[in-house]
């Protein structure tokens, strides 16, 4: 019981000195709609389609510095189930962890460009019934290697919270399920500030 015990006290402790030594520490939620090109001369029979359309919410955590530089981390999917190529039900979720510069604008105003790296996971749900008695699979995994690029405007609207539109440019590596290697996700957040 007692090894139980310590984990959250180490949670606990590292929570605490997370906060302590950064100047800031921004917590968001935040919703967004991707954006990709369609393919229109593929002369296959199979046409990847575009990977876009949906609401994805989001959630992110970043830690800036005096300095204005810092770092983020943040996980976006989609709200509900998305169907390929007007068949299969799937769901793609989005993270990834990036390098901040938080320049400051204007009163109230500060800026974020990021440049990072993370993945994109595919779950495909299995069509139809199982009809084996030993049970069945209900999930296809896809993973995929991703370069984050993104931008934001962090506008404060009262005390420590914030309002932030936001734009993220994906490059997927080897994206072999949907048409293009880009994924343009663009949303707002409404945060919160810890610190200064």
């Amino acid at each position: 019981m007692r090894k139980f015990a310590l984990i959250p006290s180490a949670c606990a402790a590292l929570l605490f000195t997370t906060f302590a030594h950064a100047q800031q520490v921004d917590v968001a939620v935040g919703v967004g709609i991707l954006l990709s090109t369609k393919n229109l001369n593929a002369s296959d029979a199979f046409l990847p389609p575009a990977e876009k359309g949906g609401l994805y919410p989001s959630f992110s955590i970043d830690r800036i510095f005096a300095d204005h530089f810092g770092y983020s981390a943040e996980l976006a999917t989609s709200y509900k189930h998305e169907v390929y190529n007007f068949y299969q039900d799937y769901r793609p979720i989005f993270y990834d962890v990036n390098g901040v510069f938080a320049p400051h604008v204007a009163k109230r105003m500060d800026a974020d460009l990021m440049a990072g790296l993370g993945g994109e996971r595919l779950l495909f749900y299995s069509p139809g019934n199982c009809l084996y008695a030993t049970g069945c699979s209900t999930t296809l995994n896809s993973n995929h290697f991703l370069i984050d690029l993104g931008a934001d405007l962090r506008y404060r609207i009262w005390r420590h919270f914030f309002i932030r539109p936001e734009v993220h440019l994906y490059h997927i590596v080897n994206n072999v399920e949907f048409h293009s290697d880009n994924v343009l996700r663009v949303g707002g957040s409404l945060g919160y500030r810890f610190g200064k």
